[in-house]
């Protein structure tokens, strides 16, 4: 008997809104299969106005309303039957946060729960991950957002450390990240590898997704130090639109991209990383997967 279900997930980031629709396939005597049906993703960069006026824009409310009333629409379509919307750092931090979550409910019927950088890493943690870590290995878990990132050390297919740092893509081109702030992230590696001989790392977030397409590299396979610094040196001997016009970027991808790398490039050399492999999974993926298994509320649709 085969039975399939859809699930969605919204995550309402600091750089862009997602939705992922998953199709939840069950049959007897086999396990169960999560397959991404849609992903739809609106550039609304929430962290822009956050990060520096403390409050999100009345521009970006309306793109906010709109984008999830487009997103019950879709879902209705797609005869979704359970969903999650989450927010991260933008709406946590914002003055105005409180006000848009109810003004979305009252709008689009979309129940939204901010969430914090622990719990959000720890949603993360709920996905596909043991898929393509080696049991045997040691591993830093890094996911890039605009306002922040996760870090996870992953021993083993355990997770023995986890915390999230409030440095991310917007907040660095808004320089609004401290060297103290590095200097704890630095500091943070540094104590929680330190036991450990050889350490890869495991890279999330859209950006490090685009530099894996553009590498060219099989499924699977990682990219190296030397790649990551390669390439990173030729982004930024282009302009801001020279990677629009002649690497074909995305406007909303070619200015974030940059700190991104800065981002992964310091996870790798603190670790003493070689590597990094590229799962293709993120928060979206995870809440998926916590809805199927109730480790977190959902709503129906």
């Amino acid at each position: 008997m085969l039975s399939i279900k859809k699930y969605a997930a919204i995550d309402i980031g600091s750089n862009a809104v997602r939705l992922l629709i998953s199709n939840i396939i069950e049959q007897k005597g086999k396990p169960v299969t999560f397959k991404k049906n849609s992903l739809v993703r609106v550039p609304i960069r929430l962290g822009a106005d956050v990060f520096v006026k403390n409050k999100i824009s009345k521009e970006n409310t309306e793109r906010i309303l709109d984008t999830m009333l487009a997103f019950k629409l879709l879902m209705k379509s797609h005869k979704v039957v359970k969903y999650k919307a989450c927010a991260t750092s933008a709406m946590r931090e914002s003055a105005n946060g409180k006000k848009i979550v109810e003004q979305v409910l009252e709008h689009s019927g979309i129940s939204i729960d901010v969430i914090g950088g622990e719990e959000e890493a720890a949603i993360i943690a709920a996905t596909d991950l043991d898929k393509y870590i080696d049991p045997d290995k040691t591993y830093l878990y890094v996911d890039v957002g605009g306002g922040s990132t996760e870090f996870t050390v992953i021993d083993r297919g355990n997770q023995v450390a986890s915390r999230s740092f409030k440095i991310g893509t917007v907040r660095l081109l808004n320089d609004m990240v401290l060297n103290e702030s590095w200097q704890e992230l630095r500091e943070w590696i540094g104590e929680n590898v330190k036991e450990y001989e050889k350490i890869s790392v495991l890279g999330s977030g859209g950006n490090i997704n685009k530099i894996f397409k553009i590498s060219g590299k099989a499924l699977g396979k990682p990219l190296s130090y030397f790649y990551m610094t390669s390439y990173y040196n030729t982004l930024q001997s282009y302009s801001y639109e020279e990677r629009i016009s002649e690497l074909g970027l995305n406007q909303d991808r070619a200015d974030v991209i940059i700190p991104a790398m800065r981002i992964y490039l310091s996870a790798m050399k603190w670790s003493g990383a070689k590597d990094i492999f590229v799962p293709k999974i993120g928060l979206a993926d995870g809440i998926i997967k916590s809805i199927y298994y109730d480790t977190v509320s959902s709503n129906t649709q």
